[in-house]
């Protein structure tokens, strides 16, 4: 077996900040605590930092061509660790983990972990523990710029989940929260850059049109319009749904994914709010094409599966405790999970960034990634 290479300690501060800018993005998740299917749980964050991570990249070069200390193995299934956050991107993964735990999937090993936030699984990856990862989008490209290329996209799992909600029937535009106070979590991080995108393009200037008070909880923000009758606030799925259980006078006014297209309509390029992609370590993907083939032809299967069986779906759902059987029938519809490979997948990833990147460079760790950032199945 071949054993990853390791680096010092170079990470561990550019992975702390990485962790602080994707956090906030975590309220499309279900919250609580991690659970874990298939697996052992997690290393603590303090161990896995301290510990550093497996870089992808192979140093050593000989007549232009990487050195690998083996080849790809193709006829032995290969260990695949993965890991997904509580929420869409682990949605999306049920039929497979099912597959798995059920015996019908055994072309390679998989294990999984449903972890409660970015910061469990981030280290995972730089240390090499996890394989392929669920992780939001601009974390992605945080982890890229940060480790070297040490990470590749393969697909985006998961489109904009963020909706602005509110007791009444009074906001049916952007135009409509001119004037109104809009409670909203996830401040210096994607929530934040896409609410302003989405405003300033239809002419509201945030702080001045529009007054956005910043809480650190979604349930802050819950209470808050509960309280404030003529409040907006903004929420993400399964969230949503968990909230209107609680308040069933709370309705959807305006999705964020649709308004973040229709102002994108008449532009030369065209991008669409997104929020999880999913990872592999470059060095993994170099020694185990068939495996990441594999698990591509898999996860793709199964977000099939769960956007065409809502009701079998939300039982496995309920099953990996994700978010209960309940919600998940409810919000499944709503949670946008897609599967987006190739050069769709770049397409529409690299003008997000792009917008993200004019919003605040350091929300997708400094500077746009490199066309090796994105995983394009050979066609050979």
């Amino acid at each position: 077996m071949k054993q990853w290479k390791k680096s010092g300690g170079r990470w561990s501060a550019l992975l702390m900040a990485a962790l602080l800018a994707a956090s906030a993005l975590m309220g499309c998740s279900g919250g609580g605590e991690s659970s874990v299917s298939g697996s052992s749980a997690s290393n603590t964050e303090s161990q896995a930092i301290s510990e550093s991570g497996s870089q992808a990249k192979t140093d050593s070069e000989s007549d232009g061509q990487a050195v690998s200390e083996s080849e790809p193995e193709s006829s032995e299934p290969v260990e695949v660790r993965i890991a997904a956050l509580k929420g869409p991107t682990a949605m999306g993964m049920v039929k497979f983990m099912d597959d798995v735990d059920q015996q019908a999937v055994t072309d390679e090993n998989y294990t999984f972990q449903i972890v409660a936030s970015p910061d469990e699984v981030t280290p995972q990856i730089a240390q090499g523990n996890v394989d392929i990862a669920a992780v939001p989008a601009n974390l992605a490209s945080i982890l890229y710029n940060n480790m070297d290329g040490a990470v590749q996209v393969l697909t985006v799992n998961t489109l904009g989940v963020l909706y602005l909600v509110e007791n009444g029937d009074t906001v049916q535009s952007p135009a409509d929260l001119k004037g109104k106070t809009i409670y909203a979590s996830g401040k210096g991080s994607t929530p934040e850059y896409a609410l302003n995108y989405v405003l300033e393009q239809n002419g509201l200037v945030p702080g001045t049109d529009v007054t956005i008070e910043w809480k650190s909880e979604h349930s802050e923000c819950v209470a808050a319009i509960t309280a404030d009758s003529s409040g907006i606030a903004m929420l993400p799925q399964p969230f949503v749904t968990t909230a209107q259980t609680k308040n069933p006078s709370l309705r959807v006014a305006l999705d964020l994914t649709e308004e973040w297209e229709k102002v994108q309509a008449d532009g030369e390029e065209k991008s669409t709010m997104i929020t999880g992609a999913t990872v592999v370590r470059t060095e993994f993907a170099q020694e185990h094409p068939e495996a990441v083939e594999n698990f591509l032809k898999h996860y793709q299967e199964s977000v099939e599966y769960v956007n065409g069986n809502t009701e079998e779906a939300a039982k496995l759902v309920g099953n990996y405790e994700i978010v209960t059987e309940e919600v998940a029938l409810k919000a499944l519809p709503e949670c946008n999970i897609v599967y987006l490979a190739g050069e769709e997948m770049k397409e529409k990833l690299s003008g997000y960034l792009s917008v993200l990147n004019e919003q605040n460079p350091q929300s997708i760790g400094g500077t746009l990634p490199g066309d090796d950032f994105y995983y394009i199945e050979s066609e050979e």
